[in-house]
């Protein structure tokens, strides 16, 4: 019974890092460096977390998070955390990430749903409210992917990465693996860099 509620805890744990750290710090009033840093202490003195939860044990679930989705670092010997991608929050711009250049061969993978595949074939993949589009490097069974991509996606869209890049898009590879793209000035990765789409049955789509 107790690992079981220890679960459940790291679960809500992780999900409320999550939220703060990629959307909510600024409404929240929780000041984040433009590298997406904010110190433990501080989340600890948040509302949902405060009293609930320790260092101890948000330590534990960024180093035990199975998608790898935080990063830690200690400044002036305080613990700080980040969110490895998927922020919405404007101005997080000096994030770990490294750029992938024309000389890399690379697989660069969008899985989406089929409800949003007539969408996407006529006006391609948008970025939303993020800051990034997030791409894996493999397929969902692929055991060395680990983030980037949802089990459950019916459509997996592969790019033209080579073509991309060459076109002046920019994208990048965070330190848990996942590729990053802002896309182009409207935050889309057009059609024309799909070098195919297929269902999850293996049935092409393009």
């Amino acid at each position: 019974m107790y690992l079981k509620n220890q679960d459940n805890s790291d679960t809500h744990l992780s999900k409320t890092l999550c939220w703060l750290l990629r959307h909510g710090a600024v409404k929240e009033g929780l000041i984040i460096k433009s590298d997406g840093y904010i110190p433990v202490k501080d989340l600890l003195n948040h509302e949902a977390l405060k009293g609930k939860y320790s260092l101890t044990d948000v330590k534990r679930v960024v180093e035990n998070n199975s998608k790898q989705r935080f990063n830690q670092r200690y400044e002036s010997d305080a613990l700080e955390i980040c969110a490895n991608q998927g922020h919405s929050l404007r101005g997080i711009d000096n994030l770990e990430l490294k750029p992938i250049t024309e000389t890399e061969s690379i697989t660069v993978i969008h899985g989406t749903y089929l409800k949003n595949w007539n969408s996407i074939r006529n006006t391609g993949i948008n970025r939303m409210k993020r800051n990034h589009i997030h791409f894996a490097t493999g397929l969902p069974n692929d055991n060395k992917v680990i983030s980037g991509i949802r089990q459950d996606a019916e459509i997996v869209i592969y790019i033209n990465l080579q073509l991309a890049l060459l076109d002046g898009l920019k994208f990048y590879k965070s330190t848990n693996g996942v590729v990053l793209s802002p896309g182009n000035e409207n935050g889309t990765i057009l059609p024309k860099y799909f070098l195919k789409v297929l269902e999850k049955s293996g049935k092409k789509l393009v």
